[in-house]
């Protein structure tokens, strides 16, 4: 299965975010850093998704603080907040038709979310160009699940306080049984008191990235869903020991 394929993987109707739990999605906003992502060719591009309720400008604050010197884009989820929510996060959008959806219906939003990224990544960034996604909580599911629909496209991951599709829908993660011998770089970060993302998909996700990447996993006490600044040393400092960024441009 390729990523131009169409495909039949659609879902139940949400009774969250309108639509369908797997419908096709467009990225169509992309942040870019500076040199419209051209500044620093040599090194691998950041490919940047934010959380349930956020935006491509809050999470890409942290690329100043561990890899200053790497080009980046960050990417506006495709889908705007419910009106429910949307007093809450009125700049706000979402990947998935739930915070955290589960089952099926995950299996079903993660493809297309994954489908939409790649496409879009097809359409703006040259094939050359090594790419590391990053993500933040549903941006983490959609950059894990990024390998799991065109691995060979990424360097490596960053996913912190993400969470996992289960895969039991056939056809939406069509790259699980290859993963493992390519070996990706992942780092996989989360907090112990995390209110959101319950701890078992947090371990459920842990295992998985054991057996099928080159995984570095860090858990930080006391920390809910949110990053902390420790967090980001430790980012940074994976990022330098997998040659991604460096100190000097």
């Amino acid at each position: 299965m390729t990523n131009d394929e169409k495909t039949n993987l659609i879902g139940r109707e949400s009774d969250v975010v309108p639509g369908h739990f797997g419908e096709p999605l467009a990225v169509t906003h992309a942040l870019w850093s500076r040199g419209d992502g051209k500044a620093n060719p040599a090194k691998p591009m950041f490919l940047i998704m934010h959380g349930w309720g956020s935006n491509e400008q809050e999470i890409a604050d942290l690329m100043g603080y561990i890899a200053p010197y790497n080009d980046y884009a960050s990417l506006r989820a495709p889908m705007s907040m419910p009106p429910q929510f949307a007093k809450y996060a009125p700049e706000g959008y979402t990947w998935l038709h739930d915070s955290v959806p589960t089952g099926e219906d995950l299996d079903y939003d993660a493809y297309a979310a994954a489908k939409a990224v790649n496409d879009w990544v097809a359409a703006n960034v040259p094939d050359d160009r090594e790419i590391v996604p990053l993500g933040f909580s549903q941006g983490g599911l959609v950059a894990v699940h990024l390998l799991r629909t065109n691995p060979k496209r990424y360097r490596a991951v960053v996913c912190l306080s993400g969470f996992m599709a289960p895969g039991i829908v056939a056809g939406t993660a069509p790259y699980d049984d290859a993963l493992a011998s390519l070996d990706i770089p992942v780092f996989f970060a989360f907090g112990d008191k995390d209110q959101v993302v319950p701890r078992n998909q947090h371990n459920a996700l842990s295992a998985w990235l054991e057996e099928n990447t080159y995984l570095k996993l860090k858990e930080y006490p006391k920390l809910d869903h949110a990053v902390s600044l420790t967090e980001f040393d430790d980012t940074r400092q994976w990022l330098l020991d997998n040659n991604i960024t460096s100190g000097i441009m």
